[in-house]
């Protein structure tokens, strides 16, 4: 008896302990680790930190989960003799990038974004059009697709084209207000849709992430009727925030993919991957040698559009083979192993580099990228960190001054007008190989406003589909072969060592 009384306090005294220590991991989460004090208190300065925020793609993104692998390693054959994409090691770090080519019915919406927000602004509207007689040949009847291609309803799924890489940057800024305005909307932080059409559109109020996360957006007919709560001493009771990025709920920018993490969802090698050991490599983004399909299904067919030969755009009536005698929808053909549309095919997509020749001698080996311009916003007033505004209500970017946190000395000289010491170079585009712009059109193609294009399109031979390739036009150029598709940074990894989602395409 006496020893059943001990193993039952025993017993009681293990639950206890657990209890208290179940109770401590629970508490833990909303506690400073380091100093202790309770987060989201209004008591104790109202430090706001959300721990159940997890990191997610925006709309029409799929996630990639990065690694290391060959760049320029699938090209087996230089067929240019450009030498302009030899074999290296990098690793790409997780991101997002879209589904699908960005298609026509993606471009209206921009375009009808605009019309309706700056009704009297021809230029802004007339700059965003895509170039419609990127389709006129002087020995090709392609006059139907100036006219129809963009507008009609049996094109809208079809890919952009007669964009510029400009154009392209463009669009990636306003869908990344637009899908962070419609969030805003959607969970009450701004009014709805309802009450903002029922008021008067002023010039200039468009919404903008970066002025709205200032606080510059903001009072009476703007705030919804769900802010997050003011937890900061002094506040008023019931008082009322905008959100700010640590609330988790805003997306990071869209913007055109790198090279690199182009190149590496395009060969969507995780398909081959075993216990962290690629066991076939690719030449293109399936498997196999070859443009056709090995699947009993679908066997002998091709796997993207292209050109199959000289004169052969689609195949033989009747039994077509790729079927596409121009663009085709962008969901058409089977996607890679990331879950990819028309990584290869349809049309080239612009990346985000500067092309050099020699890029594979001067790059790094993790996130290689070569194009920054370094820019920080300006200020109309600095005392108040209020962001000077363009007359679209955009933020006004205006060259990096340093390379460094500035002291708060330098800083303040700065304002004072006091020049600095040392220049910063803050354009390094042509860094480490720069180019000499009086030779430009005379002995190089080449300059700072070259941008990369990559994927092959329906007007190309087989030989560009391979990832691998690269080509260049200028950034203010385009033509009938060539859109885009949108990536995002990945915030976090969701990847990570303890994610269950390691090894998946898709979060």
């Amino acid at each position: 008896m006496h020893y059943i009384k001990i193993a039952i306090a025993s017993l009681l005294i293990m639950f206890s302990a657990s209890l208290v220590m179940t109770s401590c991991k629970s508490s833990r989460s909303n506690v400073s680790d380091k100093t202790g004090v309770r987060y989201n208190d209004p008591y104790n300065g109202g430090l706001q930190i959300n721990r159940k925020i997890k990191g997610s793609s925006g709309p029409g993104l799929i996630g990639i989960e990065g690694g290391t692998f060959v760049m320029g390693g699938s090209l087996n054959e230089d067929l240019g003799y450009s030498h302009d994409n030899l074999k290296r090691r990098v690793t790409v770090a997780s991101f997002y990038i879209d589904e699908t080519e960005v298609s026509n019915a993606d471009w209206l919406e921009y375009l009808h974004w605009i019309a309706q927000n700056y009704p009297e602004d021809g230029k802004l509207y007339y700059d965003a059009l895509p170039d419609s007689l990127v389709w006129r040949n002087p020995l090709s009847y392609n006059e139907p697709y100036v006219n129809f291609y963009l507008r009609h309803p049996s094109f809208q799924d079809y890919p952009v084209v007669g964009v510029t890489w400009d154009q392209a940057n463009a669009y990636c800024l306003w869908r990344t207000d637009r899908v962070n305005e419609h969030i805003l909307r959607e969970s009450g932080a701004l009014v709805d849709y309802k009450t903002l059409s029922e008021q008067q559109t002023r010039e200039g109020q468009a919404f903008n992430t970066d002025i709205y996360l200032n606080g510059q957006i903001q009072g009476e007919g703007i705030d919804g009727k769900n802010m997050p709560k003011d937890n900061k001493i002094g506040a008023e009771k019931d008082a009322k925030r905008i959100v700010r990025m640590e609330d988790g709920i805003l997306k990071q920018p869209y913007r055109l993919p790198t090279e690199a993490e182009w190149e590496y969802a395009a060969l969507g090698l995780i398909g081959n991957t075993i216990e962290g050991n690629i066991e076939n490599s690719k030449t293109y983004p399936w498997n196999g040698l070859g443009v056709r399909s090995g699947n009993r299904k679908n066997q002998g067919r091709m796997m993207a559009n292209f050109k199959i030969t000289s004169g052969n755009n689609m195949g033989v009536a009747g039994n077509l083979n790729d079927g596409g005698d121009i663009t085709v929808s962008v969901k058409s053909y089977a996607p890679n192993d990331f879950g990819l549309y028309n990584m290869a095919g349809n049309v080239n997509e612009w990346v985000s580099d500067v092309y050099r020749q020699l890029s594979y001698e001067d790059f790094e080996d993790f996130n290689p990228f070569r194009g920054h311009v370094f820019v920080d916003n300006e200020y109309e007033n600095a005392e108040t960190r209020t962001l000077a505004k363009d007359k679209y209500g955009r933020p006004i970017k205006v060259p990096a001054k340093a390379a460094r946190k500035q002291t708060w000395e330098e800083l303040q000289a700065a304002k004072a007008g006091t020049p600095s010491t040392a220049a910063y170079d803050y354009d390094v585009r042509g860094f480490k190989d720069e180019e000499l712009n009086e030779l430009y059109g005379k002995t190089t193609l080449v300059n700072d406003k070259s941008r990369v294009y990559k994927g092959g399109s329906w007007n190309d031979r087989a030989y560009w589909l391979n990832p691998a390739t690269r080509r260049f036009m200028q950034q203010d150029e385009s033509n009938a072969m060539t859109g885009f598709r949108c990536a995002m940074t990945m915030v976090g990894n969701v990847y990570g060592p303890s994610s269950a989602k390691r090894g998946s395409a898709t979060p």
